[in-house]
């Protein structure tokens, strides 16, 4: 690579930094579906959420995966949904309905303080306060299941199902995995050590 180019590549790397924020809720899926429903503390080990729906050290591939078979045994990536305050009601206002609840999205852990949670680059390390270290693989794409399950919430109001992927576009959280197990509570810090960031143009 000539040094021009080089220069050029190098002079849009982002530092590294780190941000700090705070666990406000903590949830599992404990029954049959993705809801979930706030608990006193969240045990992860490599397999992530101890009785969580998500568990698993392997999934099914589905539609999020067209380059495989439906069905391929593959790494679960998505074991842990983050979510955040303040997104969640950013999103709320979006749909205008009252509130927006992370059980209704599966969400695991809700956030505050993390500003523009959902834009946290995949690479990032969630350490938190009492030693548990999650990693992010990338954003949750908002979809027409959680859609709908927001929509069972409010049955005087049509549409919501497909309103929520559009109102929801990049303040859907992040999904991860997890990297150091430990116990999560509600209340305790949380630091995201965001790595370097690029955009790579091939």
């Amino acid at each position: 690579m000539a040094n021009g180019l080089l220069d050029d590549a190098v002079a849009t790397v982002r530092p590294a930094q780190k941000v700090r924020g705070r666990v406000a809720r903590v949830l599992a899926a404990r029954g049959e579906t993705f809801v979930t429903e706030q608990v006193e503390s969240l045990s992860f080990s490599f397999d992530g959420i101890e009785g969580d729906i998500h568990a698993g050290t392997t999934r099914k591939s589905g539609g999020r995966e067209p380059w495989y078979p439906r069905g391929t045994e593959m790494r679960n990536e998505r074991q842990v949904s983050i979510l955040s305050a303040e997104e969640l009601c950013d999103v709320a206002e979006r749909m205008e309905i009252d509130q927006l609840k992370a059980e209704w999205l599966g969400g695991n852990l809700v956030f505050e303080g993390l500003p523009r949670l959902s834009m946290i680059p995949p690479r990032t390390r969630l350490v938190f306060e009492n030693g548990a270290v999650l990693r992010v693989d990338g954003q949750n794409a908002p979809c027409r299941i959680a859609g709908r399950s927001i929509a069972s919430n409010f049955p005087d109001r049509e549409g919501l199902d497909l309103l929520f992927p559009k109102a929801a576009a990049r303040l859907r959280g992040l999904v991860g995995w997890v990297e150091k197990p430990g116990v999560v509570t509600a209340g305790e810090g949380v630091t995201a050590f965001v790595p370097e960031q690029w955009i790579y143009e091939g």
